[in-house]
């Protein structure tokens, strides 16, 4: 089954090298489909050699929209069976792949998240980790399902899951709202365990508590309207 990673970048000029170069190492990507979402930090001087790479497109958004609007251009775009999210900086491990792929590839499942609070993980600050309990709890209570960490980045889905799907979120929004219309449709989602090197503030991280309150409102409301 053919693989297309999706990789949204929004200033990552310091890592976005590195997770490309890890994540050809691996070897597994049929396409890498990189979309800059309005970078100013010189990200797009670095994409601009990526340009003609083999199995590599770049895009580019004339203006910042969002981590979701991104990643709904890398699906639109994208040609594989099967889609994985990747975040340009270096928190998410690209040689956990073959445990994000192999339950998908065996027939198993058509959705799998990777966990960070099953696999080993740098210590996460402890309101995130907070915040993310709280959310995950309230998907799996809206959802009736029972996932450890609803916000990971790693998302891995089967293409005929994701294509047609209505997606409107553009921001970190978008995390919550694929989640709900995923479990709507009476995907199980298959967690596996992933390491984990979280970033502080002043390394780039960009959700903070205000991105809380909207993902909130983004599982309250896909649990009645699509």
């Amino acid at each position: 089954m053919r693989l297309s990673v999706i990789i949204p970048v929004y200033n990552e000029a310091a890592t976005l090298q590195e997770i490309l170069k890890q994540v050809r190492a691996v070897e597994l990507a049929h396409e890498i489909i990189i979309v800059d979402d309005g970078s100013t930090d010189g990200s797009r001087d670095l994409l601009k050699l990526e340009e003609g790479q083999p199995g590599t497109i770049v895009i580019y958004h004339d203006r910042n929209q969002g981590k979701g609007a991104a990643v709904r251009t890398g699906f639109d775009r994208a040609s594989g069976d099967i889609l994985l999210i990747q975040d340009a900086d270096l928190e998410y491990d690209p040689r956990d792949y073959p445990t994000l792929l192999r339950p998908i590839e065996e027939g198993r499942v058509k959705v799998v998240y990777g966990s960070r609070f099953l696999g080993p993980r740098k210590a996460m600050m402890f309101w995130h980790m907070l915040g993310n309990k709280f959310l995950t709890l309230l998907t799996n209570v809206l959802y009736n399902a029972i996932l450890s960490d609803m916000e990971t980045c790693y998302k891995v889905f089967r293409a005929d899951v994701i294509k047609g799907m209505p997606l409107r979120s553009r921001r970190f929004e978008f995390e919550p709202e694929i989640t709900a219309k995923v479990l709507k449709r009476k995907h199980r989602i298959f967690e596996v365990p992933i390491s984990y090197y979280g970033r502080e503030y002043e390394e780039g991280k960009k959700i903070s508590w205000r991105d809380g309150p909207k993902a909130m409102w983004t599982l309250i409301k896909y649990r009645f309207v699509d």
